[in-house]
């Protein structure tokens, strides 16, 4: 009789988890951590151009070692906010009920939201066409923190659902794969070189 209860057990945990991770379910879906990832990661590259083109347009190299140190320090402050994000939201799944899941989890979003909006901000002013003359057009970027942050609220609200559906370690486990090195910006210094 003991085998049945085990069998019976582990069929309704393999279900939950089943469940809690289908292909193509909201909850699984953690597309918009890497979406956010790659979209942040992009403009560097463009950045680096802008400030290349106006370093050359002026014949004066100090302006590109210049503006490499100082979107350095941005992107490291972003990116710094962006391992506590994922950190901060994982924790808030997995050390609250759900009700204050979601409030903790709104308060890192509107404050990832900001950063994102001071670094916007910041490139986008670097690199406008109005800041050196002769240099021609602004820098486009499918960058818009807004709509970025609503898709990270939704992934991680998705998440805290199914995470409620699972047991013991399996939250854990299914959190973590957030906080994987895929996952992690990569280091402006490596972006820099290229």
């Amino acid at each position: 009789m003991k085998r049945y209860n085990l069998l019976i057990v582990l069929l309704l945990l393999v279900f939950n988890v089943a469940t809690a991770q289908k292909k193509g379910s909201p909850a699984a879906d953690f597309s918009a951590v890497r979406e956010t990832k790659t979209k942040i990661e992009n403009t560097v590259p463009l950045v680096l151009k802008h400030l290349q083109d106006i370093s050359t347009k002026e014949g004066d190299n100090n302006i590109l070692a210049n503006g490499k140190v100082a979107l350095g320090k941005e992107y490291g402050i972003l990116e710094s906010e962006w391992r506590l994000y994922r950190m901060n939201m994982n924790n808030c799944i997995l050390n609250n009920s759900s009700k204050k899941a979601k409030k903790c989890m709104q308060y890192h979003t509107q404050y990832l939201r900001n950063t994102l909006i001071n670094y916007n901000n910041y490139i986008t002013n670097l690199t406008r066409k109005n800041g050196y003359l002769g240099v021609e057009g602004d820098t486009k970027f499918d960058f818009n923190p807004s709509e970025l942050t609503t898709k990270l609220s939704e992934s991680y609200f998705n998440a805290n659902d199914a995470a409620g559906r699972m047991k013991g370690t399996q939250k854990t486990e299914f959190l973590s794969q957030t906080l994987a090195e895929d996952y992690k910006l990569r280091p402006y210094a490596e972006m820099a070189q290229q």
